[in-house]
């Protein structure tokens, strides 16, 4: 398995450059087709017209994300041609939240960045991050807005845990793992001091070293009153990963999203790339 076709979202946020720059060198790592996939956040024009001079103030934002866009859309062909990679820019009007993830079920992978809060323009939807991990139905690869990272895979860090989120992920990361010069498999006891007949991730490291994969497993113990997803950011410090992998736990409740806690921190504050399947 690799990846073949990739799709990139891009927005009109600051960001974006550095998440095609991501998406291209990919692209070109992995002989993949690359799909970029334009989608902001565009609220309804008729909740302006209430407002002295919203109507005026929409018109001039819409204005400046066209020229912003066209300006990308420009960079991104300019960018496929001087790498000599195949791709195709799609540009979507509808809510990001249902259309990204529709065109991630075309691809391999799906790369999108983390909503950044000093940033409105990342803004393209009620838990878009979350959303589109839970509904891609493909491997995301999301960007933190801390770091403008090159493109990841030289140390992957797989967070294990047995679920079968972790071992969805786990298959779906093997292209990244195959070329990266090591990989380690990092679980986390929840109870410290529990004898272990096995240690756990040993099972799933010989799967993946059959693949002719160099991994390393490391098992941590919970010190108390720590959140396991603030542990794993900082084990992949420790580390020197450049790729976090880890499988996302979630569930819809009616009219709201739930994830689980190591997920949600994760999604939080990354400071490192983070692949993500459900």
């Amino acid at each position: 398995m690799s990846y073949k076709t990739i799709v990139v979202h891009l927005d009109t946020s600051r960001h974006a450059h550095a998440r095609l720059e991501m998406a291209l060198q990919l692209a070109k790592h992995f002989g993949a087709h690359l799909v970029g996939v334009f989608a902001v956040f565009n609220p309804d024009p008729r909740a302006f017209y209430v407002m002295a001079g919203s109507a005026e103030y929409f018109a001039a934002q819409d204005h400046l994300r066209l020229e912003r866009s066209g300006a990308l859309e420009r960079l991104f062909h300019a960018e496929l041609k001087r790498a000599e990679l195949a791709g195709e820019w799609v540009a979507v009007d509808q809510a990001a939240n249902l259309t990204v993830p529709h065109r991630g079920h075309y691809a391999d992978l799906v790369i999108a960045g983390q909503e950044d809060p000093h940033d409105p323009e990342s803004y393209v939807g009620d838990y878009f991050s979350e959303s589109l991990v839970m509904s891609a139905g493909r491997p995301v690869l999301l960007a933190p807005y801390a770091a403008n990272a090159a493109a990841p895979g030289g140390h992957v860090m797989v967070c294990w845990d047995g679920s079968r989120e972790a071992t969805r992920v786990v298959h779906d990361a093997l292209p990244f793992m195959r070329t990266a010069r090591l990989t380690t498999i990092v679980s986390v006891n929840g109870e410290p001091g529990q004898s272990r007949v096995r240690i756990p991730g040993a099972d799933i490291a010989t799967v993946i070293a059959r693949h002719g994969i160099r991994v390393e497993v490391k098992n941590l113990d919970l010190p108390a009153g720590r959140a396991v997803g603030d542990m794993l950011l900082s084990q992949a410090n420790t580390l020197g990963a450049d790729l976090l992998v880890m499988g996302a736990y979630g569930h819809a409740r009616w009219q709201e999203l739930v994830m689980g806690g190591a997920t949600r921190t994760i999604l939080k504050s990354m400071t490192l790339p983070v692949l993500m399947s459900h």
